[in-house]
């Protein structure tokens, strides 16, 4: 829902009120900063003394988060002399400052650019001159990825800003604790407007360069609305812990602006997100939500096994994203801890989540259904509607989508029609509204003149006994026809080999139409992932190919 003039915003019990700026020709314009909506309202509203980041030891109010906030916004003007709408980016891991300087950012009206931390240098290379950032906030552990790129390649950076810097500043960088002290506690919001371009989020970029998602002020606002508040029903005695890390558009919510707009609690960890890790993190902070991708789930399951006394007892709900949560996973882990596990899908492009599964209305193996605020569609090639049971091409229609990419023109034309998002997904619907993944658009395979999906095959195949993880790609024949294969990672008790395969073959067949059976069989240690954990299925076509 997009914030309005004169209309005031309830979120749990939460409520703001939009100010206006008077331009020269009179007109009245809605004035709206989402730092204001997010931190500084909570002080204004008697909550500045409620805790809203936990990170190991460290404990940040939401007064002392109000001041942090204030104190990098008004250095970032004042001391490095960044303007509105200019950029900078944050390559930091999940630690209070991360909030400081988005929200900083926010406040005097520049962008900040949240970027992955598993990088190479070549790759920020490329955001840095994509963004044409002035200034670059930096963990010390990432810096030296920064600084060797050459400073004649990047025609645009001005600043790098250290945090963390314990052994010392490197030459021509500025530490994040200077910067904080050059900074006053009050500063006033910048005049921006709920259409104003508020952060960028980059695509995954797995099959080439990624692109900068711009969205707006009140995008937050949106999403929280449609699903945090919607489906999830958060509320202030919330402790939110996310696996999924702050970078990602997924993470981004579920751990920074959900919390923050109820007035919750921030379970933040910048470790890698071992089940051992996160059972200690939420044994010591006792979280309410858990949001989770499928290989966590999978993780959690395998390290507590059935005898393992791991408590998950103040979780109220998981939630998972990011991939399609196979119904054997979603069961397992539901009947292992006696917690329901809420899948759904959302896109960097989409902001969060926008079809779920509703708590106490939990369909294993599908989505769910579109979250309130959002509406989807299921269209053919020519675009037009298709029949319930018939895959076809996912759109949405979102407050929270993205108004574009930066300088991707004809990709922005060719992703974001009106109104409408063409997700680039293909799904189908059944009776009951739920919606089931069938794959991405490029990865559906027409096998004897009908679509399959490859997450229906890897869904069977997932349940065999041996199979650890899996993917089906598409291999052409001798004859030029398209045959799905499977590449399988098989349990540390099983051994790969054709036995194993014929068994795998036949265990499809069994349960799906044979023309459906894969092709054959392909046995490997591990699946080629992007840096965010998705499987690179071009990778594997690429293997085929070179056969």
């Amino acid at each position: 829902m997009r914030p309005r003039p004169g209309r005031r915003y309830r979120i749990r019990g939460l409520s703001v009120r939009l100010s206006f700026v008077l331009p020269a020709n009179g007109r009245e314009l809605p004035r709206f900063n989402a730092a204001r909506y997010f931190v500084d309202r909570h002080l204004e509203e008697g909550r500045g003394e409620r805790v809203a980041i936990l990170c190991g030891s460290q404990q940040i109010t939401y007064s002392e988060l109000a001041r942090f906030v204030n104190r990098f916004g008004s250095g970032l003007r004042d001391t490095l002399g960044v303007r509105m709408e200019e950029r900078l980016l944050l390559l930091l891991p999940d630690i209070p400052e991360f909030a400081y300087c988005f929200f900083g950012a926010i406040k005097v009206g520049a962008v900040p650019v949240p970027v992955n931390t598993l990088l190479r240098s070549n790759e920020y290379e490329y955001l840095l001159n994509d963004t044409r950032a002035r200034v670059a906030v930096v963990s010390e552990s990432l810096a030296p990825l920064l600084l060797e790129i050459p400073r004649e390649r990047l025609e645009f950076l001005r600043e790098v800003v250290i945090v963390g810097a314990a052994g010392g500043l490197p030459p021509g960088t500025l530490s994040l604790e200077h910067l904080l002290a050059s900074g006053s506690g009050r500063l006033d919001a910048a005049p921006t407007c709920e259409d104003d371009a508020a952060f960028w989020l980059y695509s995954s970029g797995s099959t080439g360069f990624p692109k900068g998602c711009v969205h707006l002020q009140h995008d937050m606002v949106a999403a929280t609305e449609q699903y945090a508040s919607a489906v999830l029903q958060i509320r202030e005695s919330d402790r939110f812990f996310s696996l999924a890390k702050l970078f990602f558009a997924y993470g981004l919510g579920n751990a920074l602006y959900f919390p923050f707009a109820v007035g919750g609690t921030s379970i933040l960890c910048p470790d890698r997100p071992s089940p051992e890790n996160v059972l200690a993190v939420i044994e010591r902070q006792r979280p309410t939500l858990l949001f989770v991708a499928p290989s966590h789930l999978a993780a959690l399951v395998e390290a507590c096994g059935e005898e393992r006394g791991c408590d998950l007892s103040s979780i109220r709900l998981t939630v998972s994203a990011g991939e399609a949560l196979p119904a054997h996973l979603s069961e397992r882990f539901s009947k292992r801890f006696g917690i329901e596990v809420l899948d759904g899908i959302g896109s960097t492009e989409a902001l969060h989540i926008f079809i779920s599964n509703y708590p106490g209305e939990v369909r294993p193996g599908s989505s769910g259904r579109i979250v309130p605020g959002c509406e989807a569609r299921i269209l053919d090639d020519e675009g037009r509607p298709v029949p319930a049971g018939e895959i076809g091409n996912l759109w949405l229609k979102s407050e929270a989508v993205c108004a574009g990419y930066w300088n991707r023109h004809q990709r922005s034309k060719q992703t974001i029609h009106g109104e409408w998002l063409s997700t680039g997904d293909k799904f189908y619907q059944d009776k009951d509204g739920y919606y089931w993944f069938a794959g991405r658009a490029d990865d559906m395979l027409k096998v004897s003149g009908v679509w399959v999906s490859p997450s229906e095959i890897e869904n069977v195949l997932a349940e065999h006994e041996a199979v650890a993880e899996l993917a089906v790609v598409a291999q052409q024949d001798k004859d030029g026809l398209t045959k799905p294969v499977a590449w399988v990672v098989v349990k540390k008790d099983f051994t790969a080999g054709p036995e194993l395969a014929q068994s795998l073959l036949d265990f499809v067949v069994a349960r799906l139409p044979v023309y459906k059976r894969p092709r054959k069989i392909e046995f490997v240690k591990e699946l080629p992932r992007t840096s965010t954990g998705k499987i690179r299925r071009f990778k594997l076509r690429q293997r085929l190919v070179a056969e």
